[in-house]
């Protein structure tokens, strides 16, 4: 099979890796890529990956079988839509049905049609619409852009000024009531109607330890998670995606693809913080590292309509850890341009960085490098996680140093009734 796939980040260098080890894998070209994705896959770094004409004529050009699309803002764009028409499988929602990303009041909409649990919330395009709804929800405030940002246009303070000053850099915003609870990131590969759910994974969103600090894109995930309760997936599957899906189809935009459901596990049970149209990153990349059935099949199958069909999903045993290393100065001032080194070790994923004429290897981004280990439990594979993070070198970088750590000595808990 010849597959096509679009994105430069930690996540799809995780893809690139499944999909290359996947011996159905005949031909794997990869636009636009990073250097650590070239060492497994063609690269095509000059293809505009959010011009649907251009990837669709890549995708003729390179005679793809299936196209994975991995960032968001291609499938917003309507990419899936235009190789689809070009009569090639994608994987991935059309524009219409990546709304769920797109605008987070479309998303707030989509779930009260569907009876999803969710916060209350507000949208708000002035300051005084928006003043009222801080106050209605009191704090913690939560104002999130309503477009995309990259995950990082959700601000969550005590601070009523800041909360005001993040929507007025907003064209639009939906203001919420704050979830209380640990967060939890569950991903279900659709195919419009059937839904397989991956293993429930954690995010570290803020930049520092104890998460403080601003939001960020993710500084580090893993999986699975030993404190969640039993019949979490199915919970979340019943209530929250197959109603989803339901609601998608009725509206005349099935959903094909990954659906990110971001949870909080409150009092009263799973509630949805967010929606996202495609795999989450770093989440990915423990994801992946755990999944033992071969992605290519997986992913054309949903492509496809057919996961009815396909078997049940293998996982090896054991857990994963992916720690983010940044650049200085992450998410505020990101420096780019420093040299790196010790990322050329199994596991340590490329995210933004980038190869001089010289052949030596720098950041050109926030998120730089994703280690990526696992182990016979959470415990060995944290340790082999931050010994990938101790090897690397990158001037003035900075990473948490408590992924995972509150899992390990059992410190999660769920609020109680």
């Amino acid at each position: 099979m010849r597959v096509l796939l679009l994105g430069s980040g930690g996540r799809e260098h995780a893809l690139a890796l499944g999909l290359a080890d996947d011996e159905a894998v005949t031909r794997l070209v990869a636009a636009p890529g990073n250097p650590g994705i070239a060492e497994v896959a063609e690269v095509r770094p000059d293809v505009p990956v959010t011009d649907p004409a251009a990837v669709a004529a890549l995708a003729v050009d390179v005679q793809a079988d299936l196209v994975v699309v991995g960032p968001e803002a291609p499938l917003v764009a309507g990419v899936a839509d235009a190789v689809r028409a070009k009569g090639i499988a994608c994987f991935g929602p059309g524009a219409a049905a990546a709304r769920l990303e797109g605008s987070k009041a479309f998303a707030k909409e989509v779930m009260g049609a569907a009876g999803v649990p969710t916060a209350r919330s507000r949208t708000a395009t002035d300051p005084d619409t928006a003043a009222e709804a801080l106050d209605e929800f009191g704090p913690p405030y939560v104002v999130k852009d309503d477009g995309l940002a990259a995950g990082k246009g959700v601000v969550v303070t005590t601070d009523r000024d800041e909360a005001l000053a993040h929507a007025a850099t907003c064209a639009q915003v939906v203001i919420e009531e704050y979830l209380d609870g640990p967060e939890v990131s569950l991903f279900a590969i659709c195919d419009g109607t059937t839904a397989v759910p991956l293993l429930p994974a954690q995010d570290h969103k803020r930049i520092g330890d104890g998460d403080t600090g601003p939001n960020t894109g993710g500084m580090g995930a893993y999986a699975p998670l030993p404190w969640a309760p039993p019949d979490l997936v199915a919970q979340v599957m019943d209530r929250i995606v197959h109603p989803t899906l339901a609601e998608m189809a009725r509206r005349g935009a099935p959903y094909t693809g990954a659906l990110y459901v971001g949870l909080a596990l409150t009092a009263r049970g799973p509630a949805v913080v967010e929606f996202n149209c495609r795999l989450g990153d770093p989440e990915a990349q423990v994801e992946l590292a755990l999944l033992q059935t071969p992605l290519t099949g997986l992913l054309h199958a949903a492509a496809t309509g057919a996961l009815a069909s396909h078997p049940p999903l293998r996982w090896r045993p054991g857990a994963a850890v992916c720690v983010v290393v940044a650049s200085s100065g992450y998410p505020v001032a990101v420096r780019t341009g420093d040299v790196i080194t010790g990322a050329e070790r199994p596991g340590v994923l490329h995210a933004g960085t980038a190869r001089r004429e010289d052949g030596s290897l720098v950041s050109a981004g926030g998120r730089v490098l994703a280690c990526t280990a696992t182990g016979a439990d959470l415990d060995s594979a944290r340790r082999a996680a931050y010994a990938l993070v101790d090897g690397v070198g990158l001037v003035g970088s900075q990473h948490r140093t408590d992924i995972a750590l509150a899992a390990v000595r059992g410190e999660v808990r769920i609020p109680q009734r």
